[in-house]
């Protein structure tokens, strides 16, 4: 069975890198060759993205036309999008729409063959996957810097859910790569 991960970029103080922040100044200045390198390999290891409208809009207009290091992964790897109101998805190679509930479609997902999905969407998409409980490892990558506001990753949640770290990764630049799974898995 396929596992969905969640791969997010967040501050050290958990916030999204979403927004107006000063996040993505952040993630823009750092120059990380080795962490580059190490990111596009493991974009590799996705046998799909899943992501959000919002995402996908943004991504559509940026990626097929991109020269950055992730842009032949983030091309050819297939692409879902969980989206009720997108009626195409022809701005991108590779991606096709999920309309239905987003618990059965992901279930769906990983019941079928392939590598792992990785979801890469805003925090409004990643978020609801955590309140469905539907993720199988949190892939963080903590950047060097506290921004004090913005949205954080993870959403108001009924009760605790206690995670166990699988993998730990620093970089030069002080980017961490975290890897928790659900301590019950």
């Amino acid at each position: 069975m396929r596992r969905l991960i969640l791969g997010f970029y967040v501050s050290l103080d958990g916030k999204s890198a979403d927004g107006d922040n000063g996040i993505r100044d952040v993630m823009d200045s750092i120059d990380d060759p080795e962490q580059e390198e190490y990111f596009v390999s493991r974009l590799w290891e996705a046998g799909a993205f899943l992501m959000g409208r919002k995402t996908y809009e943004i991504c559509a207009g940026y990626w097929p036309t991109s020269d950055h290091p992730s842009a032949k992964a983030m091309n050819e790897i297939p692409k879902v999008v969980f989206s009720r109101t997108l009626e195409t998805a022809d701005d991108w190679p590779e991606t096709r729409i999920a309309g239905g509930d987003t618990a059965e479609e992901i279930a769906k997902l990983k019941a079928g063959p392939g590598k792992d999905l990785v979801a890469c969407g805003g925090t409004e998409f990643m978020q609801s996957l955590i309140k469905l409980g539907v993720v199988d490892e949190y892939r963080l990558w903590v950047l060097p810097a506290i921004t004090g506001k913005g949205a954080p990753l993870v959403p108001e949640l009924d009760e605790a859910r206690k995670l166990r770290l699988v993998k730990s990764t620093a970089f030069p630049s002080g980017i961490l790569e975290l890897c928790f799974v659900p301590a019950d898995r």
